[in-house]
């Protein structure tokens, strides 16, 4: 079956953080009319595929993606509409040629990305199918992740003193995706309950999650670990284990070390030891970006101490993007990918990715941004790859809870549908 684009079009609209993103649709000659919100990071690595940003100082400090908008309305519409597309493939390849940079910067990744998952969501449209069926690969097993909750908020996600940007609740051990998100849910209620009695900040992060002025990340596992309990779950890999994403890039100074808490700096060596500590000390089960994007031969030692123990995740590391991937898997770095559309920019790349990590072995976790839209088609790719992990922030806010609420429809659609990391069931 080949598709029809007769439009594609693009607004500038809001994301979660006041800031400007795009909104993109593209309308099939079926008559099938889809859209897309694009998510924007605040901790980006620097080999991600490029935004484009107006740079006017006079709308939003130079945020704004008219620009972007503009590439959608004009280029873009113009080599998509009018013409038969085999396959969404077809789409993605032409829009990257459309660009000719390496890194989507001319124009726009975020004018790409929308109109790719724009673009996959009409063609599932006019096929008759949800998009997650739409989207899974030949053979791939339909699967309900593990939501990954990030509850305490810190680095670039909060203006607070903590080094760590998430601190995240992993319901590993529950039977199913409702029974996983309620867990959820109540731990991050006990979660408040234990900061209110405190007298720390309930406020929040971009995220959702609570962002109190704590000194380090020792005094937030402890009171992870007393949320938990206090929700009556079992702290760790039979009930809600705990699952870090320092985002170590935003940690490093130019000589190299890391900052880890007010006053404590620590080298590469030092942070793996520390990490060490950690697990063994708490119910951690995951750690994401444990040491920056360019200190590979600290990634291979952490990987060599720790990957049998537990999942390390490439996210600046990797962005999402199949030749760096590739390199990391003959370096032996990490042992898991964070997957982000908006990082290598379309949605025919970010299964290729996919791909390469299933084929070596190496795990993914699906991913939201911190500027994020009420958009859920990563709820839909995270069952269609069977990949077992999805994060999108705290069980908190609209553009958060969207997510989690597209799965629970999900799981209603596919009875029997299993849920957890693969293997486990």
């Amino acid at each position: 079956m080949s598709y029809e684009i007769t439009e594609v079009h693009a607004l500038e609209v809001l994301d979660s953080r006041a800031r400007p993103t795009l909104e993109v649709s593209v309308r099939l000659s079926s008559g099938a009319m889809a859209s897309a919100g694009v998510p924007s990071g605040a901790s980006t690595g620097t080999r991600e595929a490029v935004e484009l940003r107006d740079g006017d100082p006079e709308r939003f400090n130079g945020a704004g993606v008219t620009k972007a908008a503009s590439n959608v309305n004009g280029e873009v519409n113009r080599l998509l509409a009018g013409r038969q597309w085999p396959s969404l493939a077809e789409v993605d390849r032409a829009l990257v040629e459309l660009d000719g940079t390496a890194n989507k910067s001319r124009l726009g990744a975020n004018a790409i990305v929308g109109t790719s998952m724009a673009a996959a969501r009409a063609m599932a449209m006019a096929d008759g199918q949800p998009l997650y069926r739409w989207l899974a690969p030949q053979g791939a097993e339909l699967r309900l992740p593990v939501p990954h909750f990030n509850v305490v908020n810190g680095g670039a996600h909060a203006q607070n003193d903590l080094e760590f940007q998430e601190f995240m609740l992993a319901p590993i051990g529950l039977p199913s995706f409702h029974e996983a998100l309620r867990a959820g849910a109540e731990v991050y209620q006990a979660l408040r309950g234990l900061l209110h009695a405190r007298k720390h900040s309930t406020g929040l992060g971009d995220e959702g999650g609570f962002a109190p002025n704590l000194g380090s990340p020792e005094e937030v596992l402890d009171l992870l670990v007393e949320a938990i309990s206090k929700a009556g779950y079992s702290p760790g890999r039979q009930g809600v284990a705990i699952a870090l994403d320092p985002a170590a890039s935003e940690m490093r100074e130019p000589d190299g070390t890391y900052r880890y808490s007010p006053g404590r700096r620590f080298s590469s060596d030092e942070m793996v030891a520390r990490y060490e500590t950690l697990v063994a000390d708490y119910p951690i089960w995951s750690i994401e970006d444990g040491l920056a994007e360019d200190d590979w031969e600290g990634w291979e030692s952490l990987t060599a101490r720790l990957g049998g123990r537990v999942q390390l995740v490439g996210d600046d590391l990797f962005v999402t993007n199949p030749s760096i991937i590739r390199q990391g898997i003959e370096r032996k770095v990490a042992n898991s990918a964070l997957i982000k559309l908006n990082q290598i920019g379309t949605v025919t790349e970010t299964l290729e990715a996919i791909a390469i990590c299933n084929s070596a072995g190496y795990s993914q976790m699906v991913s939201h941004r911190s500027g994020e839209t009420p958009d859920s088609f990563i709820a839909d790719l995270s069952v269609a790859v069977g990949c077992g992990q999805l994060k999108t922030g705290a069980p908190a806010r609209g553009e958060r809870v969207a997510k989690y609420n597209r799965l629970l429809a999900i799981e209603a659609e596919l009875p029997g549908a299993p849920y957890g990391l693969p293997g486990q069931g």
